[in-house]
This record gives C-alpha cells, sequence and structure tokens, in this order.
C-alpha cells in the first residue's frame, strides 16, 4: 500500500515537471519563444479512468515520420500547439511512451499518398509530449478531430481521438466522446490545446 508521503510527492513531482511552454508570439515557429508561458498540469490523485479507445478510421498510414511539428510550407490553417502528458492510471509519467498523430487538413482532406499532416513522436523522461500543427477542418459526417496511436513501452496499443469543444458539429458526430475533449485557449494568432492521456498500467 502507498502511504501518504509517497502518494503527495508524486502530484508535486507532476506538478513541478508537468508545465509545458506554450507560445506567446510566433516570430519563428520553432523559436524559444514558446517557453515564455507554462500551462500547469490539472490535478491528478490517483486511480484515473482510462483515456478511451475509438476507431482508426480509413486513412491510417504506418511508418510516418519521427517529428514534434507537422507544420510544413503551403500549408494553410490555423495554427495550433497541443501538449500534455501521458500518464499511468495512478498518476504516475509514462517515458519513452509512442505518440503517432494524423489528421486532415483545413479543407477537411487527408493526405493519402504521402505523410502530410502525420508524424510520431516519443514522450520525454516527465511523460510530456508537445505537436505543432494546424486545425483540422471538418467533412460530411465528423466534426473536428486529431487522431492518436499511443503505447507505452512493452504495453498494449491505444488508439483515439482528440475533439475540440464548441463544435456545432460534435453532437452529430456519432463517435464524439466529452472524455476526449482538448481544453483549449488562445495566444495571438495560434491556438494552444491541452490532453493528459491515461493509459491502463499501473
Amino acid at each position: 500500500m502507498e502511504d501518504h508521503n509517497n502518494g503527495a510527492d508524486r502530484r508535486k513531482f507532476l506538478r513541478d515537471c508537468g508545465v509545458l511552454p506554450v507560445a506567446l508570439a510566433l516570430q519563428s515557429w520553432h523559436s524559444s519563444a514558446a517557453e515564455r508561458e507554462l500551462i500547469p498540469t490539472p490535478a491528478c490523485s490517483g486511480g484515473e479512468e482510462p483515456t478511451p479507445p475509438q476507431m482508426e478510421g480509413p486513412f491510417f498510414k504506418p511508418r510516418s515520420p519521427q517529428r514534434t511539428s507537422l507544420l510544413e510550407p503551403g500549408l494553410r490553417g490555423t495554427k495550433i500547439l497541443v501538449t500534455g502528458l501521458v500518464l499511468s492510471t495512478r498518476c504516475r509519467p509514462v517515458a519513452g511512451a509512442l505518440l503517432d498523430f494524423w489528421q486532415c487538413d483545413g479543407e477537411g482532406e487527408y493526405d493519402n499518398s504521402g505523410y502530410r499532416l502525420r508524424g510520431h513522436q516519443f514522450t520525454d523522461g516527465a511523460g510530456s509530449y508537445r505537436v505543432e500543427t494546424i486545425v483540422p477542418g471538418v467533412y460530411p459526417g465528423r466534426t473536428r478531430h486529431f487522431h492518436v496511436k499511443l503505447q507505452a513501452p512493452g504495453r498494449p496499443l491505444l488508439t483515439t481521438q482528440l475533439y475540440f469543444p464548441g463544435e456545432p458539429e460534435n453532437e452529430r458526430d456519432f463517435l464524439f466522446q466529452r472524455e476526449l475533449l482538448l481544453s483549449t485557449s488562445n495566444r495571438d494568432d495560434v491556438k494552444l490545446g491541452r490532453f493528459d492521456f491515461v493509459l491502463k498500467i499501473s
């Protein structure tokens, strides 16, 4: 059984390590300006519910490039920086977890011939991730969403999706789940998103 002090120490560790840099200005999207403001990690007390799975859909492609920015020349749309943690159900950060993101562009189209708006990365030692991309468009039958595959080292794969709050199409999308809503805000001309994934591991 875990004693109270250890639990408090873990929560303090997550608070200290879970704050992630976000951009205040975008003179250069990859510049150190992203370190000027911090988003606090939401409270996590242990016994958290795992992130629910969702269908993969028809547009996944394996072997995406490893990168934390999906931005590239000629890509149109509202920029968004999504950050967060990958945690176990006991609030422990999961280092080295795989996250594979894919999405449609601002017009609702997927790149099925190449790897535009596709990429994977691994969490750092504090279990954190960050992905720079654009807000996806909508297409018939679907609201705005990101696709994500996650896998802790040596553990089962989770496939899920992330959604945007306040979207008119949310309630008409049969896959939409409130538990998968991003927390969003705006800074200058970039949108900020936050989501902490919880994997069913101790």
